[in-house]
């Protein structure tokens, strides 16, 4: 006897299908999230990723816009929520770090690249600029465009090689993020939405 699978609106069944690319990237790398792999965590059939994503590429794509977005989104919140408070440079840091490490962002990221795939963090750019355009309404220079480099950059190369270079270096694991936050925190372009220590 079959158990009837409960059918899925097109935005349920995006959203399952990026929770289970999600948990096979941090399983097991990003190479294995393909189509195949995905729909088989979600018990549906390939060609159901497919009408949804198009190719293996267009689910990547799409994950790394997910990603992106959920850090962008509590970033947002953080700073938005008590915008006339100073915030801890630490707290946007970690989520940055953590994204692009813990949640394998920058990996997917770099393999995406490597692949051939040349649009690969286009979601993720767009979702760091639509961050920065929503906290920096108003101001007319590019400063905080800059600082969002720094802090993205440092980010994506400690995801790739930080454990390995800080060890070589006789530095602790979270030199850089120890370092991001203290750039971050000393910024004269962020000094009004930062506590410093």
């Amino acid at each position: 006897m079959s158990i009837e699978r409960r059918r899925l609106s097109p935005e349920e069944s995006r959203a399952a299908a990026l929770e289970a690319a999600s948990a096979i990237l941090m399983e097991a790398g990003p190479q294995a999230v393909t189509l195949k792999a995905v729909a088989a965590r979600m018990g549906r059939t390939h060609a159901n990723l497919l009408h949804h994503f198009g190719s293996a590429a267009g689910l990547q794509m799409a994950l790394a816009g997910h990603l992106a977005g959920t850090v962008c989104d509590s970033i947002a919140e953080i700073l938005l929520e008590n915008a006339d408070e100073p915030h801890e440079p630490d707290r946007v840091v970690n989520m940055v770090f953590d994204a692009f490490d813990k949640q394998g962002a920058g990996q997917l990221a770099t393999w995406m690249i490597l692949s051939g795939n040349e649009n690969a963090l286009n979601p993720v750019v767009d979702a760091i600029h639509e961050l920065i355009d929503e906290i920096g309404k108003g101001q007319a220079d590019k400063s905080m465009h800059e600082d969002t480099l720094m802090l993205v950059l440092m980010a994506m190369g400690d995801a790739l090689l930080g454990e390995p270079l800080a060890r070589s270096l006789g530095l602790p694991r979270e030199a850089a993020r120890d370092i991001a936050s203290r750039l971050l925190a000393a910024s004269p372009r962020l000094a009004g939405r930062f506590a410093q220590d």
